[in-house]
């Protein structure tokens, strides 16, 4: 056991500066090695591994337990999704159309595979089923939040180390959806010849999420911030009481949902009555928030508290990475139309289906920065991840637990 003097706790602004730092280290690291910026390995994933790694190694060899307070990371997680929010406009919603309705078609395919490979493998591994759905859609495709939930549901009907369990598959979940979902897709567009249909920059009606490319700092002021940050507090603060209120319900709905809820109709109602949001605002801040999110996520995983599964751990993940991959190219690649758009949407289902949203986000914007923007997948797997895949996987969920293996058990 680590004594109390051997802790160190890490919040507020410590987290922040050490997540830049991280992050920085990340970039330099991908500039220096050329296989991770050929296959645009995010930043934030390369940065994390490597401090979390750190400290597994300071946790180990010098009894030194670095943990950390992750308030801070879950508001910029609201406040990227209230960005998402705030860029949805009804007109750039439609034109998801038919692409959209393919895509949450493909997911819900997609989330009873991956159940279905789950509980095979927990079988082989002589598991108890439970732990196959924890290792199928709860962890992978609903990440942390999901994994938590189920894991405590079944944690109290008698299956010891499934929240623990639901927590490490979700933590590597989110590690090799940002290894492999860029690479993918970076493979996709060069083994097909592709490129982007409009080669311009984002403009301010674009639905993105991103970065320098698309950003104009030039256009920014001192107002847009404020006005930008105003309307980000909204979301936030608007969100939270709309959630407060349905909870009293007995409606409970993730945070991030409704503060994005709240940004759409900020956004379209700003629309309606002619008052005009910066763009540029938005998207760096969205950028901004997004980097952060992940590094913070990554860089503060405890790997040595994962390593008591490690095999049926590792089982699972190469089991369910080598089912994503498949599923991807051979699937989802081809339904959402094998052009350009339909390699990066590939790249950031990776994402959603064994990371989470802000994962599918960072795949398609490393890929993007590199090779042009999609307006397409930028409305399409956000969406898709925001709103749809939760409530397909909560009725999958539900179905495969009414399922005989579980009633028996």
């Amino acid at each position: 056991m680590t004594s109390a003097s051997n802790q160190l706790e890490l919040a507020g602004t410590q987290i922040i500066v050490l997540a830049i730092a991280v992050l920085y280290l990340g970039e330099r690291i991908n500039k220096k090695w050329k296989f991770l910026e050929r296959n645009s390995i995010p930043s934030p994933v390369t940065g994390g591994l490597i401090f979390s790694l750190f400290t597994a190694c300071l946790h180990y060899f010098g009894d030194y337990k670095v943990s950390f307070d992750l308030d801070l990371r879950d508001t910029l997680l609201l406040v990227f999704f209230s960005t998402i929010g705030l860029n949805a406009k009804i007109k750039s919603l439609i034109t998801g159309g038919k692409g959209l309705v393919i895509m949450i078609f493909a997911c819900s395919l997609f989330l009873i595979v991956q159940d279905i490979l789950g509980l095979i493998m927990a079988y082989i591994a002589g598991a108890h089923p439970g732990f196959g759905l924890l290792g199928g859609s709860i962890s992978f495709a609903g990440g942390h939040g999901t994994a938590i939930a189920w894991g405590e549901e079944a944690t109290k009907a008698g299956l010891e180390g499934a929240a623990e369990f639901g927590l490490a598959c979700a933590t590597f979940g989110l590690v090799v959806g940002g290894l492999i979902g860029s690479p993918i897709a970076n493979r996709l567009i060069k083994k097909h010849q592709l490129s982007p249909k409009d080669e311009k920059v984002a403009s301010a009606n674009d639905f993105s999420v991103s970065s320098e490319a698309n950003s104009p700092l030039h256009k920014l002021t001192v107002n847009d911030a404020i006005g930008t940050i105003f309307s980000l507090g909204l979301c936030l603060g608007l969100g939270d009481s709309v959630n407060r209120y349905l909870f009293t319900h007995d409606i409970k709905l993730p945070g991030f949902l409704t503060a994005m809820l709240v940004g759409i109709i900020l956004t379209n109602s700003a629309d309606h009555f002619k008052i005009k949001m910066s763009q540029p605002a938005i998207d760096l801040i969205s950028g901004l928030s997004l980097q952060l999110f992940l590094t913070m996520s990554l860089m503060s995983m405890d790997l040595l508290s994962l390593m008591e599964s490690a095999s049926f751990l590792l089982f699972i993940v190469l089991g369910q990475g080598l089912l994503i991959t498949l599923f991807a190219v051979h699937i989802v690649f081809r339904l959402m139309g094998k052009d350009y758009d339909a390699a990066v949407i590939a790249g950031g289902f990776m994402g959603l289906g064994l990371g989470a949203t802000p994962v599918a986000i960072a795949n398609m914007d490393a890929i993007m920065r590199k090779f042009g923007h999609s307006q397409k997948a930028l409305i399409i797997v956000p969406l898709t991840g925001a709103f749809f895949i939760d409530i397909m996987n909560v009725l999958i969920i539900k179905f495969f637990i009414a399922l005989p293996i579980f009633q028996a058990g």
